[in-house]
């Protein structure tokens, strides 16, 4: 299967599909397979870390545009938890994104929160907020025991 085709078919899956596809179009650079994940609204929502919020795909496309103007973005989703209802779904995960620098490549990472929600269109992206993060957020602190009773 041809990877548009395969894309394609992941948006006619769940929220993981999608997801996935997202992630898929950032490595790849593909504005146009990006776009498709997002939901066709005006208040879709987008904030890069350390950057403000954008609202509606016009303004969301531009900020990829200008990312993708650099190369695709090499960010692999990691420690992926979900909240799942029957018409939405919140994931939030630490992002491995893989940074060129003078020095070489290096490892940075991202916290983000993926919002989608069924649509006419099936599932779709209708936020996504990425703050910055460390190399300490893979040591996340939660309220579960870590020993079972």
């Amino acid at each position: 299967m041809t990877r548009n085709k395969l894309q394609a078919a992941n948006l006619e899956g769940n929220a993981d599909d999608v997801e996935a596809a997202f992630y898929d179009a950032l490595q790849h650079g593909d504005i146009d397979q990006l776009m498709a994940c997002w939901a066709d609204e005006d208040e879709i929502v987008c904030v890069h870390p350390g950057g403000p919020r954008v609202v509606g795909p016009v303004a969301i496309r531009a900020t990829f545009e200008a990312m993708f103007a650099n190369g695709s973005i090499s960010a692999h989703p990691q420690q992926v938890r979900k909240l799942e209802s029957v018409g939405s779904c919140v994931h939030h995960l630490v992002e491995r994104v893989e940074v060129q620098t003078p020095a070489g490549p290096r490892q940075a990472w991202v916290i983000a929160t993926n919002v989608y929600l069924k649509t006419a269109q099936g599932w779709r992206l209708v936020a996504h907020h990425a703050s910055p993060g460390t190399a300490g957020e893979l040591q996340e602190v939660s309220d579960r025991p870590s020993v079972l009773h």
